[in-house]
């Protein structure tokens, strides 16, 4: 029974050994892509380059979609989103009140509260 087992072990090693050798050799090498990550102030910005960060704070209750369009991270279509659901729901309270809008989340939120004000 021990040589049994024996024989059972071996060949169980010499397979183990065998496909780890065989695929090693077949691999095809990995492929590295560098990335730039930037912090989320300046990747908010990297989405519309083309749009002017704003000097003063902008009233997202009386703000037009072409002033909201000039928020990083704020697009056509946020824009547009944020207009609609003011003229559904009313104006927004506090800032925070934002992240109702589809699309806009914390992170958004983050990015935008240094340029946003309600009153």
């Amino acid at each position: 029974m021990e040589k049994v087992l024996l024989g059972v072990t071996a060949a169980f090693l010499l397979l183990v050994c065998g496909y780890f050798w065989g695929t090693r050799s077949t691999a095809s090498p990995y492929r590295v892509d560098q990335q730039l990550l930037l912090p989320p102030e300046e990747s908010a910005q990297a989405v519309t380059p083309s749009a002017p960060v704003p000097t003063g704070k902008i009233n997202i209750n009386t703000a037009t979609a072409e002033e909201l369009d000039t928020l990083p991270g704020i697009g056509e279509t946020r824009a547009a989103a944020i207009v609609a659901d003011r003229e559904a729901n009313g104006p927004f309270r506090i800032v925070e009140d934002l992240t109702r809008v589809s699309g806009i989340g914390e992170g958004t939120l983050e990015g935008l509260i240094d340029y946003i004000t309600v009153e």
